[in-house]
């Protein structure tokens, strides 16, 4: 290999690492059909898959072709789930789509999807004092149902005790000394 000026070099290390303009076609192709097989899934938040598309964009604009932030744009609206639907029709309504830059679809639709967030964190925060009042009255009744059952014990032995002619008080101590006995 006899490359002596600098100009040789680069042609040389841009041909090895872009390769002729067939195969950057070939690249541009592949990266476009990818671009339109993206599909949101139901668990993914809207910045991963915004990341995705982004990425495949940028990999397609380094081969020197354009896609633009307007194709961008129509794919997130084709491809968003229904829970956006109500953001995507706010944006319908007040602004034209097709001039609307693509930064301020994703920040609707994660603030859209933070506030969902942020309001399911709320309803799982709300049930917990919830069950926590519910145990404090199941032990309640527990201590009650406990009580009353001291208390007919108390009062089967004052019956016994008294039918065989003991005098015994009933009171506290002597009801938890019948309960041992």
């Amino acid at each position: 290999m006899s490359l002596k000026t600098t100009k040789e070099i680069w042609n040389y290390l841009k041909a090895g690492y872009e390769g002729d303009e067939r195969i950057c076609g070939m690249m541009v192709l592949n990266l476009i059909r990818d671009f339109e097989l993206q599909k949101i899934k139901e668990s993914e938040l809207v910045k991963e898959y915004s990341d995705r598309l982004l990425s495949i964009a940028n990999k397609v604009r380094l081969l020197g072709f354009m896609l633009n932030d307007s194709r961008i744009v129509e794919k997130l609206l084709v491809t968003i789930p229904k829970k956006f639907k109500a953001t995507i029709t706010t944006l319908e309504n007040t602004k034209d789509l097709s001039k609307s830059s693509l930064t301020e679809l994703l920040n609707a639709l994660q603030s859209q999807e933070q506030r969902r967030s942020m309001r399911q964190e709320g309803v799982i925060e709300g049930a917990l004092p919830i069950k926590h009042q519910d145990n404090n009255r199941r032990q309640k009744e527990e201590v009650s149902k406990n009580h009353i059952h001291l208390a007919a014990i108390v009062r089967r032995k004052v019956i016994h005790h008294t039918s065989v002619e003991e005098d015994l008080t009933p009171n506290a101590p002597n009801a938890i000394n019948l309960e041992i006995n």
